[in-house]
């Protein structure tokens, strides 16, 4: 059973960094894009950033280009969120999702194209 479990939420000031870990386990993860999402309350869930299973792709959302990075450990199955500059709109709760693509390029963007996901960890931003 696939499981994703996200670490490293927080309550950090404005243009303060978090750092934020999601550990897979289950299965094998060849070939799996891996993803962050978040979720404010009374919003919708939208992609942060996604990376392929090679780490030779990445997508990031519009909001936090150049603010964040994306990284992953395909031997220790860990994929990294690295947050810097933020702000208090960046408040949600943050999910690691992760699915199987065709080639180890690909990646997807919609959160109904992810089957797997973590509990979700806060952060909070303040002003």
């Amino acid at each position: 059973q696939v499981q994703l479990v996200e670490s490293g939420g927080g309550l950090v000031q404005a243009g303060g960094s978090l750092r934020l870990s999601c550990a897979a386990s289950g299965r094998t993860f060849t070939s799996y894009a891996m993803a962050w999402f978040r979720q404010a309350p009374g919003k919708e869930r939208e992609v942060v950033a996604v990376i392929s299973w090679s780490g030779g792709s990445t997508y990031y959302g519009g909001s936090v280009k150049g603010r964040f990075t994306i990284s992953r450990d395909n031997a220790k199955n860990t994929v990294i969120l690295q947050m810097n500059n933020l702000k208090p709109e960046d408040t949600a709760v943050y999910y690691c999702a992760t699915r199987y693509t065709q080639n180890g390029s690909s990646w997807y963007t919609r959160a109904k194209e992810y089957i797997y996901w973590g509990q979700g960890t806060q952060v909070t931003v303040s002003s």
